[in-house]
């Protein structure tokens, strides 16, 4: 017996020590210091000599860590994006885009589609998906907008939550981000968002929380912004304070690519991971341990934590990567989102569906050149798109001739001449050059009136990172699309037929000025590469409209309580504006430029339909709107106190013509005697199955009661007053059908740390 156990410690003893997942604090112990430091720093750098040098596994990915190979740690690949995976050799399937996914308010539709990701991201060798983006859309210029989901925290926590779900099930991991008060492209780098303490908590941080304790993310990365006078990838007070000690995460935090400034404030914030790395990085982190400024247990600690990420990867796992992931599948579940999340704006005179083998005269020419997603991290390399021709073809439309011929000729020359822009910039970060529109001729909106049966008209915008949206020039309407819109209405109105809109954007657009020109206005977003297949059929009724804005649209932009605080930079050249104004390493904030330099929010909790139901101001489509070819009817709504919830009951019957799903919407109305409140906050939701005509379905909403607590800043915390509080069961923000009212008899607290307190504004206009 001695003999045996002395041989297997010899054999132990003699065998080289690698890494599993029981024995991460030896491995620790065991990394030299410049190991360790080459660990914590993304191989994006070329400084480790003599430790080694990883190269890209899958080309087109954002970056690696670095391996260790004599320890048996691996690299592990990083990739982009929140539509799908970012890589350049291999056809990836090109989902809707975030905003689209959370007008399905469906977490479990979008959990599917997470699953089908997950799929790509496995096959395709990569371990960490670098989504989803989950920022506010604290104003409609923001350029990302169109990856992050939505104006309320508690729809975008919820739907991150099933998107990090289903990506996860397949066993890679995502990182959620940017965390956090990333809502401008315009200088991000170096910008300071100054954000009231309370509205941090409520709005800004509160979608973050959700979804990380709803999902548990595999990685949070932090943004490039500076909050409250310190930069995110710096700021103790946001990577361990908040996200580690107040909400317990467990997971790996990493910076965005090039984000901060000194590597050893990083680590020492809480970053596990700088991305992509640098030799500086590299060096300052090796000194800083050396001469002892990064106590090492920090160090440490880690380390420890990005080991625990790397044994569960598939890359550690040694999963034989197949390269085939299941497109044809995915494929579906895209198209699958992509009709849930259309919205239907308008409808009158049931002008949709269109009969069926309808003659559709299809103008505008996003209409032939379809955009499916935004450009930078956002952008996927897929490998084909059903533009809305091929759509309504495949589903048995005939199109009009006299608008197809003339679509075809103007195309010939602006595909031609927009490839030739297009291939003098790096359009990574910037808007790509779209064909010019086209306005036809009054012989051919004549003609084209005659003969078809109704016209459509496709609105396109694209944008992406790096740069902001233009009021004049993206959220207006161009004058050639006005002349188009009026021009088409006129044309078959006289006729005695219908026009309808299809806008095909990342974001909001003005509505005031044409809206009454057309007869039905449908919201598809930016669908993916399934876009003319989804269109087509919600616009037959193959699929009755389910989508609810995830944002409020209002009559004019200059209704948004943050459009006082939205850079408007004209240029003519593309330009990515992330670096606007440079504060170069050992150079003190700059705080001269307001809405540059600098962001105070001075909206506070008051963002989107919070402001506009509390200040009584008219949209033009609330929060949560949406219209159906059905009806609904709500009725035997009750809230029942279960001890640690608020349950919500009702039922919900199809009083209509058509099969259809129901959006049930719960919004509170809280005593606000003892805080300043919104008039009413979405605290619940829930998506039906399909109801056919006559039948009903019982909805059941859960509301968690620490949902009803206001951020209380004097004394850092979480408040819930007493008193009478009505639950509102909603069509949408504006239009309440059945309330209860529930009364607490006891105000409570839950202390939080004292964190993010923002230094005094330096400037005030």
């Amino acid at each position: 017996m001695m003999i045996g156990s002395l041989l297997v410690t010899v054999l132990l003893a003699g065998s080289p020590l690698k890494l599993n997942g029981d024995n991460i604090s030896q491995i620790v112990n065991e990394l030299t210091t410049e190991e360790k430091a080459a660990l914590l720093v993304g191989s994006g750098a070329k400084a480790f000599d003599g430790v080694g040098y990883t190269t890209l596994y899958v080309k087109g990915s954002a970056g690696t860590t670095h391996p260790i190979e004599r320890l048996g740690i691996p690299a592990i690949v990083l990739a982009d994006g929140p539509a799908g995976v970012r890589i350049d050799d291999r056809p990836c399937t090109k989902f809707p885009i975030g905003t689209s996914l959370a007008s399905t308010w469906n977490p479990s539709l979008v959990e599917e589609v997470g699953g089908a990701i997950g799929n790509e991201v496995l096959e395709y060798g990569v371990d960490v998906l670098l989504a989803p983006g989950i920022n506010i859309q604290r104003n409609p210029l923001c350029g990302r907008n169109f990856e992050y989901y939505s104006e309320d925290p508690l729809l975008a926590g919820r739907v991150a939550a099933g998107y990090i779900r289903g990506i996860q099930s397949q066993g890679v991991g995502t990182s959620i981000k940017h965390f956090a008060a990333n809502n401008q492209e315009l200088n991000r780098l170096y910008l300071d968002a100054r954000v009231p303490v309370r509205a941090l908590r409520e709005i800004y941080l509160r979608n973050f929380e959700i979804a990380i304790k709803e999902s548990d993310p595999w990685t949070v990365m932090t943004s490039y912004n500076y909050v409250n006078g310190t930069l995110a990838a710096e700021n103790h007070d946001l990577a361990t304070g908040v996200l580690r000690d107040d909400w317990g995460y467990k997971g790996v935090v990493m910076t965005d690519w090039a984000a901060g400034l000194y590597s050893d404030k990083m680590v020492a914030s809480g970053n596990d991971m700088i991305q992509p790395g640098s030799d500086e990085h590299y060096n300052r982190l090796v000194n800083s341990m050396t001469d002892g400024s990064l106590p090492m247990p920090v160090v440490d600690t880690a380390v420890a934590r990005l080991l625990r990420l790397i044994v569960k990867c598939p890359r550690f796992k040694g999963y034989e990567y197949s390269n085939k992931p299941n497109l044809r599948h995915n494929a579906s579940v895209a198209r699958k989102a992509a009709e849930e999340g259309i919205v239907l704006l308008k409808n009158d005179a049931a002008s949709l569906p269109l009969a069926p083998e309808s003659k559709i005269a299809l103008f505008g020419v996003t209409s032939y050149e379809f955009i499916t997603g935004g450009t930078g991290a956002g952008n996927v390399n897929g490998s084909y798109v059903i533009d809305l021709k091929k759509g309504l073809s495949d589903a048995g439309f005939g199109l009009d001739k006299t608008t197809d011929d003339f679509y075809k000729d103007c195309l010939k020359y602006e595909r031609f001449n927009t490839r030739r822009i297009n291939s003098k910039f790096d359009k990574w970060f910037v808007d790509a050059e779209r064909p010019a529109e086209a306005m036809p001729s009054k012989a051919v909106l004549e003609q084209a009136a005659k003969e078809a049966d109704k016209a459509v008209i496709t609105i396109g915008r694209i944008f992406g990172e790096g740069k902001d949206r233009l009021y004049q020039f993206s959220y207006l309407l161009s004058d050639a699309e006005m002349r188009l819109i009026k021009g088409v209405s006129t044309a078959f109105h006289k006729e005695g037929k219908k026009l309808i809109v299809v806008l095909d954007v990342g974001g909001i657009v003005d509505m005031t000025a044409w809206q009454d020109m057309a007869d039905a206005i449908v919201m598809s977003w930016l669908p993916g590469c399934e876009a003319g297949h989804a269109i087509a059929s919600v616009l037959s009724g193959k699929e009755t409209p389910s989508g609810r804005l995830p944002m409020s649209i209002p009559v004019s932009y200059y209704d948004d309580p943050t459009s006082e605080t939205m850079p408007q930079l004209l240029t003519d050249k593309p330009v990515n504006y992330s670096f606007h104004r440079p504060a170069p390493a050992g150079v003190t904030k700059r705080y001269d430029i307001e809405n540059i330099d600098y962001v105070n929010y001075r909206e506070g909790i008051y963002c989107g339909y919070r402001y506009y139901t509390t200040k009584k101001i008219r949209t033009a489509y609330p929060f949560g709107f949406g219209l159906s070819y059905t009806d609904f009817r709500y009725s035997g709504m009750t809230v029942e106190d279960t001890g640690d919830e608020y349950v919500v009951n009702l039922t919900v019957e199809n009083t209509g013509k058509y099969s259809g799903k129901e959006v049930v919407q719960i919004y509170v109305k809280a005593p606000g005697k003892d805080m300043d409140k919104p008039a009413r906050e979405l605290k619940g939701f829930s998506k039906t199955d399909v109801i056919a005509p006559g039948k009903s379905q019982t909805v059941e909403i859960r509301i968690p009661k620490n949902l009803l607590a206001s951020y209380d800043e004097q004394r850092s915390g979480w408040a819930t007053e007493k008193g009478t509080y009505s639950f509102i069961a909603a069509k949408n923000a504006e239009t309440p059908v059945l309330a209860r009212k529930i009364r607490i008899k006891d105000a409570s607290f839950t202390p939080t740390g004292n964190y993010l307190r923002a230094e005094p504004l330096f400037i005030e206009r």
